[in-house]
């Protein structure tokens, strides 16, 4: 009998190394394809089979799903990386796997059409304008009133994306996004949105169901960098009752529905208004969820690629929380230490690096920004948070900062500083 084997259309470095070791748990055989296999270190880390394929080409994935379906029963194809997601849908169309709906996807991908649909079907949303030119940008941010966000229509993990508080903050980012440092997946298209204010969170869905809602809080703006995710967030029946019909609206206006998605909100004066729906695993939710209600988002995941059952039922009640180490400048990284400390410390869940001495360090504004994370879990916020402080006060690193930075710009205390971060970030999650 040939081995069952699962297809991965590129990987990631935080979900990328679960969907691995998932699959292997459920016995099956993980291959990943990918235009360069050694950007992804967990897979030679791990011994996992890779190969090389240019996977913006579906007539070549087909050709090279095919062959391996000749040594392998292929179970199922899937990717941890949305701006594969679309094309893993075509693959299961094409192979007659279960797979999402590639057309609602490439929808959903698009944040204009997205909104358009979500208005359409009466989903609270910011008030949004597509602009493609500065022209554009200047009428509609007037329209709508500063502050505003800009953001291209195509992206992930807030790159590109901007809060612009006066016209000297959106100008300078309509320059960046209209001139030559910002790289553009599709042709170019800008949302000028609403900036909704109030506080963060995020719906995982698996199908039409609610698994678990957490809450964030980010560093300092113009940015959406994430400094600290909780799982379970603090609400009320009726408050996570409301976001739940609302995540589903989205999904049925989205023609969403098969698998997992991720509906983030801000929770303003009207209630919980969508900011973005993403068919697809948040990067830093499923470690969370599963710590803080035993639910195993990326396995019951691979099970329905494999046509198998979940198991979406939860079987206790914690407090998860990650800290994003994030560096206050740019330059060389000379040292990072603790890590190990952190790790064993009480109530620490996992310790993440995604950086090594004498690497680069070049802050963009986004989700590429992270050094690293720490997760706690326990019984209750107040000890969760407790734990973690006490963790992450265990790190320390230094930044050689590149020549011409002048002196105000070199880094304080790192520890007093992140000390003081937490506090402040658990703070502002606890309530509204």
């Amino acid at each position: 009998m040939a081995r069952r084997a699962l297809i991965l259309v590129e990987g990631t470095r935080s979900n990328g190394p679960r969907f691995v070791k998932a699959a292997q748990r459920l016995g099956l055989h993980p291959i990943t394809l990918s235009i360069d296999p050694a950007q992804y270190d967990y897979l030679a880390a791990e011994n996992v089979s890779a190969i090389r394929v240019d996977t913006k080409d579906l007539s070549a994935l087909i050709h090279e799903c095919s062959r391996l379906g000749e040594s392998y029963d292929i179970a199922g194809i899937t990717s941890a990386w949305e701006p594969f997601y679309a094309t893993v849908g075509k693959l299961c169309q094409h192979f007659d796997l279960p797979g999402p709906d590639p057309t609602s996807i490439e929808k959903c991908c698009d944040k204009f059409t997205q909104r358009q649909l979500l208005a359409e079907a009466g989903v609270p949303i910011p008030a949004f304008r597509l602009a493609i030119n500065a022209t554009d940008i200047r009428a509609f941010a007037a329209e709508i009133g500063l502050p505003v966000v800009l953001k291209p229509v195509v992206g992930i993990g807030s790159r590109g994306v901007r809060l612009c508080r006066n016209v000297d903050e959106l100008a300078e980012h309509t320059d960046y996004l209209l001139g030559e440092q910002y790289k553009w997946q599709t042709s170019p298209g800008i949302l000028v949105e609403e900036f909704a204010q109030g506080p963060y969170y995020g719906a995982n869905m698996m199908g039409n169901e609610l698994i678990a809602v957490g809450v964030a809080a980010f560093g300092p703006p113009p940015h959406f960098v994430f400094r600290e995710y909780t799982h379970p967030a603090s609400l009320t029946d009726d408050e996570y009752e409301r976001i739940a019909d609302v995540s589903r609206n989205c999904l049925r206006a989205l023609r969403l529905g098969w698998g997992p998605s991720n509906i983030e909100f801000r929770w303003t004066t009207r209630g919980p208004v969508v900011i973005e729906v993403n068919p697809r695993l948040s990067g830093g939710d499923p470690k969370l969820v599963q710590l803080a209600c035993g639910v195993d988002l990326i396995t019951e995941h691979i099970k329905l690629v494999a046509g198998e059952e979940s198991d979406l039922r939860k079987s206790y009640s914690q407090t998860a929380t990650a800290w994003y180490l994030v560096p206050e400048n740019d330059g060389t990284l000379d040292w990072i230490d603790g890590i190990s400390q952190a790790a064993a410390a009480p109530g620490i869940a996992e310790v993440k690096l995604y950086v090594e001495p004498k690497m680069p360090v070049v802050r963009r504004g986004d989700d590429r920004d992270y050094l690293g994370y720490v997760i706690a879990s326990s019984h209750s916020p107040t000890h969760t948070a407790a734990m973690l402080r006490r963790a992450v006060d265990l790190i320390s690193w230094s930044i050689a900062p590149r020549a011409g930075l002048g002196e105000q710009e070199q880094p304080a205390s790192r520890n007093d500083l992140r000390s003081a971060q937490i506090l402040q970030v658990t703070n502002d999650c606890r309530g509204r």
